[in-house]
């Protein structure tokens, strides 16, 4: 029983500045409000997991028989939230150290430690309960406790508005849960959407819909409760218990999509960390896929209580992947600051993105026509890794599909390539640009269609990139054919093709000696071609340098104040270019060695040097062709 001083409420003095905790809180620890609702359910399945644990020395705490349960009430006339469990409950002794600690340990010292530790250490520090407890006054302006310890006849009531002080009296059982504790919320004027039952449940649902205990939702005093979760959490279900169709419908839960997944990759990791995965590959691309932050969805639940959906739980190239990572080896009240400098959860997305990048390559493998999906979906995405990502570099390389010469609609693996390189070919050949139309129709790749080398067509943003920043697959090096010359002489032709290499006539060598001169402002050289069957001329890049698409955009996005000067190649076996090295007026070759050079760059896609020049030149030429004509 108690006693006359016990019944009375007593007051305690916060000895620390708690104001400053909330702020802290709103700005460090919890940048969404919502979270309150996540800590007051967390705590009290917390609550009845110590319930089921005592109870197993101590059987008669749980004598009733009454299952774990959470309930949540909403009154939007009173403005309250109330959160009440049926698990261990609190004694007076408890509830004062329980929701007293940060006054206990004190504010002050205990953010100045928060500021000054370690990570490791900070993870430890925010998990301290009685923080998550105190996010309640990010939007009430006063919160109740009222709890009764299970096997104990007395109950007791916390109250404070979080400002400087908090009361702690006996209450009457009869106002009190049999067992457990009710959380009473007086919600802020700002706080009244938390009356509301659509937001309320979906909250809910998003944030602790797989805490292990169910939680029903009241939605006004009087009304029947309704479950928004069983208490059971699907990733933790064994597979072999889980339809296709829920399945599915947790993706379409955790994805906020419609569509069906492509495969799902379920796995518990043990060991050094222990972790259970539930992963997604989408059925189509996410709207949010080409977000400028490239920012991941996957959901990172602490001993199924949800934390954020902004942990970085895989790099940004897998960011197309949706679903869940629950741990139990973080702390459940740790911000997201902070869970990003954790050698836990970097430790957690090595083996996420490993486990995944694993299940592409058996997907590769025995599934060809769902891997060729899921490459015309997400495939420049993946390919950002190969750029990005040294260490997965060779997984990601060997996972790629591109289009080549060889193939029109297929793709092709990085190894169909090397095993039908020619003989004497040393190098995987490649081209960049904007459509498959355009690459194909691209003089440069004239002497390798005739030779039978194969050309991967590369047509994302991302490949003007990696290439150049990737050595070789398994020993043969990537070579732009619009780049350098063309080491065309080492490998063995098709049957019925030429051998022939950069030779020139004596009057074609003298106009290509010529039109160096003439357009030495322009062009860095101007050569024999030794890639050209059917076109006059083309442009290539420098040996030395970005080649020509990777140039263009570099430019573009202002990285390079002035493009490096590109080398114009001249088919010396062109019928056009004997005809134009056989004349010898002088102002003809000269306008006709800048038109060649436009020429070239409109076959680029790019526009002539001088519009205006070029239409008058142009202009000269017909009028001379039309003179001899008559």
């Amino acid at each position: 029983m108690t006693t006359v001083e016990e019944r009375q409420p007593e007051q305690h003095v916060f000895e620390a500045d708690v104001s400053r905790l909330l702020h802290m809180m709103v700005h460090s620890v919890y940048s969404d409000k919502d979270v309150f609702l996540r800590e007051l359910i967390s705590n009290a399945a917390d609550a009845c997991e110590k319930l089921r644990y005592e109870s197993i020395s101590q059987p008669q705490l749980s004598a009733d028989g009454t299952p774990s349960a959470i309930v949540v009430t909403l009154n939007e006339e009173a403005l309250t939230l109330v959160v009440e469990d049926n698990g261990i409950g609190m004694s007076r002794a408890e509830m004062i150290d329980a929701l007293g600690t940060i006054a206990r340990s004190g504010t002050k010292a205990f953010m100045d430690r928060l500021e000054n530790a370690k990570a490791g250490e900070k993870a430890e520090l925010i998990g301290q309960f009685g923080v998550g407890f105190y996010s309640s006054f990010m939007v009430a302006d006063r919160v109740e406790v009222i709890s009764r310890r299970a096997g104990e006849d007395n109950a007791w009531k916390w109250s404070s508005d979080g400002k400087g002080s908090f009361d702690v009296g006996a209450v009457d059982i009869s106002e009190a849960p049999t067992r457990g504790t009710r959380v009473i919320l007086h919600l802020t004027p700002e706080g009244r959407k938390y009356t509301s039952k659509w937001t309320v449940e979906k909250i809910i649902r998003d944030q602790s819909g797989h805490v292990p205990v169910p939680i029903r939702l009241i939605e006004k005093d009087g009304a029947e409760p309704f479950e928004v979760s069983d208490g059971a959490a699907l990733w933790a279900k064994p597979k072999s218990e889980i339809s296709k169709q829920e399945y599915d419908d947790f993706y379409r839960g955790v994805s906020n999509q419609y569509d069906e997944p492509l495969a799902n990759i379920h796995f518990r990791a043990e060991g050094r960390h222990e972790y259970t995965t539930l992963a997604f590959i989408p059925g189509s691309q996410p709207f949010d896929l080409f977000d400028p932050d490239r920012q991941g969805r996957m959901k990172l639940y602490v001993k199924r209580v949800f934390i954020t959906n902004e942990a970085e739980l895989l790099p940004r190239y897998l960011r197309f992947v949706r679903g869940i990572v629950d741990t139990a080896d973080l702390p459940l009240n740790i911000s997201r600051e902070m869970i990003q400098e954790s050698p836990i959860l970097s430790a957690i997305k090595k083996g996420v993105t490993g486990r995944i990048l694993t299940s592409l390559e058996k997907m590769a493998e025995g599934q060809a026509d769902t891997f060729s999906k899921f490459w015309e979906l997400f495939g420049a995405i993946l390919k950002e890794g190969i750029y990005e990502d040294f260490e997965k570099r060779s997984q990601l390389l060997k996972l790629a599909r591109f289009h080549s010469t060889m193939s029109d609609e297929a793709t092709r693996s990085l190894a169909d390539y090397v095993a039908a390189m020619k003989e004497g070919q040393s190098g995987i050949y490649y081209i960049n640009g904007s459509s498959l139309e355009q690459l194909k129709s691209s003089p440069q790749l004239e002497g390798y269609r005739a030779k039978g080398i194969e050309v991967l067509l590369l047509t994302d943003g991302v490949d003007n990139f990696w290439p150049t920043n990737v050595a070789d697959f398994e020993g043969k090096p990537f070579k732009s054919v619009t780049q350098g010359l063309a080491d065309l002489n080492d490998v063995a032709g098709e049957a019925g093709t030429s051998d022939r290499g950069p030779q020139a006539s004596p009057e074609v060598a003298a106009f290509i000696d010529f039109a160096r001169g003439s357009l030495a402002e322009a062009v860095a050289d101007v050569r024999v071609s030794g890639r050209l069957i059917e076109s006059a001329v083309c442009l290539v890049a420098t040996e030395h340098g970005p080649d020509r698409q990777l140039e263009k955009i570099l430019q573009g996005a202002g990285r390079l104040q002035t493009a490096s000067k590109p080398i114009l190649e001249i088919n010396a076996q062109s019928e056009l270019v004997k005809s134009i090295a056989s004349m010898d007026n002088q102002a003809f070759r000269e306008d006709a060695a800048w038109l060649l050079l436009d020429e070239a760059r409109i076959l680029d896609g790019d526009k002539p040097t001088n519009p205006r020049a070029f239409a008058e030149r142009q202009a000269r030429l017909f009028t001379l062709a039309i003179g001899q004509g008559k």
